[in-house]
């Protein structure tokens, strides 16, 4: 036996907050991290990678497409986690014109929001 639907699904609400805290080229906010994911970006993007919970070694499979995945994946990520507005034209259009950008903004946001937050599966026992 069904149950019936009761109440429809709503659509996600955005509230004029719901911004990211820095933009994407706002580099001087964060010279250390600006220039650490210039200078060697495959490194600082695998420490934020770990620093959210996923895989250290996880963005170097960007370097096998034209659309960098992970990058991109991880910009969504951040920003359903956060509820932050913003699109999948935009997150791709980001990702694939400056991945340093993308990876500082994502550890700006971070630390802003004072996160290391593993999205990681959890074991309970």
């Amino acid at each position: 036996m069904s149950w019936p639907v009761l109440q429809q699904p709503q659509s996600l609400a955005y509230s004029d907050a719901a911004q990211w805290s820095s933009g994407i080229c706002d580099c001087c906010d964060d010279m250390r991290d600006c220039c650490c994911a210039f200078w060697c970006c495959p490194c600082f993007a695998c420490r934020t990678s770990r620093q959210w919970g996923q895989c250290l070694c996880l963005p170097l499979l960007d370097a096998f497409g034209c659309i960098p995945p992970v990058t991109m994946s991880m910009r969504v990520s951040v920003r359903y986690h956060y509820g932050i507005q913003g699109n999948l034209c935009r997150d791709c259009v980001f990702s694939c014109c400056c991945s340093p950008c993308v990876w500082c903004q994502i550890s700006r946001e971070m630390k802003k929001r004072k996160l290391p937050a593993v999205l990681g599966d959890i074991i309970h026992s």
